[in-house]
């Protein structure tokens, strides 16, 4: 890969790889250094990465530097929930807060697949590949992500 090449897939994959990062880990400054991290890896490795493969590289690498995060903010904050409620009387809730809200709930790799489904539009092929699962399991955490999601907005607290 090629400097110019490099800079084309910066200029083409940063907001999707940032897009991608954020919505696992809901923290700006460490989805941003999630995604420097992952740039300057592809450019350490620039010589032996293909151009057209580029895109699947930089998702993997990001996919496996946020599974390194998750861990070690799991290990540093275990008392400490992850995911943040707000109170039932919150009337103003707007749909994509809920389908936020809905996204926190599931368990790391169903919210990683169904993010990279439904929001950057990855087939179930490139998941694998990106993610390390064979298609079928990234059906079922797809699956099984949407039924809990279906479930989690549909229930009565969410609707009071």
């Amino acid at each position: 890969m090629t400097a110019s090449e490099y800079n084309r897939c910066v200029d083409e994959f940063a907001d999707g790889v940032y897009r991608f990062v954020l919505k696992n880990i809901r923290d700006t400054e460490a989805a941003k250094d999630i995604v420097q991290d992952t740039f300057e890896k592809m450019w350490r490795l620039r010589d032996g990465i293909d151009a057209p493969k580029a895109k699947s590289y930089l998702f993997t690498a990001a996919y496996r530097t946020l599974v390194d995060y998750t861990r070690r903010r799991k290990n540093q904050v275990s008392d400490e929930k992850l995911v943040h409620w707000e109170s039932e009387s919150d009337f103003n809730i707007d749909l994509r807060e809920m389908i936020d809200k809905a996204l926190d709930t599931l368990p790391e790799d169903q919210r990683v697949v169904i993010t990279l489904r439904d929001l950057e539009g990855y087939s179930y092929e490139e998941i694998g590949e990106i993610t390390g699962l064979n298609e079928s399991q990234v059906k079922v955490y797809i699956y099984r992500a949407r039924l809990a999601m279906k479930k989690f907005l549909v229930s009565r607290e969410v609707l009071v």
